[in-house]
């Protein structure tokens, strides 16, 4: 759990009706030291700042590495505030991402921050991980294939593919192909004689990917 209080940024319009709410809820925040500094931006005085961020629509704002847009109430963004900085956090926030189709973002969240990429790894291991987030969580990797982001996290990968569960194997071997990393090849090579068949398949395709003869 984070120990440092995340700083905050709202974007706010002199005309949204939620913005005020939610700029009292941070203000609150603020004095109780949940978060740090907090900083707001009126999107009619600085237009430049909201299109440097992609914001269509206000209220916008931002809790440590969180990105949150409309109405929330005091206790959720007290919640997402105690979660900045903590890896189960930032899984369950790519997670709710993933859940509603916002595949874009999350390939910009993981690519540009290699804690939000360690989570999206650690959210795909889960038991539990549903099968359209298991589906966002593919088009990601896929999407980060041959990034210097996808490749600095081939060591985390690579200890995925002992991991008790085949279905992880699998994709941790795919996801390595990904990366374009010729030493990947000789840690995905074992896998070649693994106990699922699945997996044996995902690892003789990775490795044809990564143009080395098994």
């Amino acid at each position: 759990m984070n120990t440092v209080p995340p700083d905050a940024l709202l974007l706010m319009g002199r005309h949204c009706p939620y913005c005020p709410t939610v700029l009292k809820h941070l203000q609150t925040l603020q004095a109780q030291g949940t978060i740090g500094a907090l900083e707001t931006v009126v999107i009619e005085e600085h237009p430049e700042k909201a299109a440097e961020l992609g914001v269509r629509s206000v209220p916008w704002l931002r809790i440590g590495p969180f990105e949150l847009t409309g109405l929330h109430s005091e206790q959720e963004l007290r919640d997402w505030a105690a979660q900045a900085g903590s890896t189960e956090g930032m899984a369950s926030y790519l997670a709710e991402l993933l859940a509603t189709g916002e595949i874009d973002r999350c390939t910009r969240l993981a690519g540009a921050d290699p804690a939000m990429l360690r989570a999206l790894l650690s959210l795909f291991t889960r038991p539990d991980v549903e099968l359209n987030i298991r589906i966002g969580i593919s088009a990601v990797m896929e999407s980060l294939a041959g990034t210097p982001a996808l490749r600095s996290s081939a060591e985390d990968l690579r200890n995925l593919l002992s991991h008790q569960h085949a279905r992880v194997r699998g994709d941790a071997c795919h996801y390595l192909a990904l990366s374009g990393l010729p030493v990947a090849a000789n840690w995905i090579r074992p896998l070649l004689d693994d106990s699922d068949g699945n997996v044996r398949e995902i690892a003789a395709d990775s490795l044809n990917e990564l143009a080395v003869d098994g």
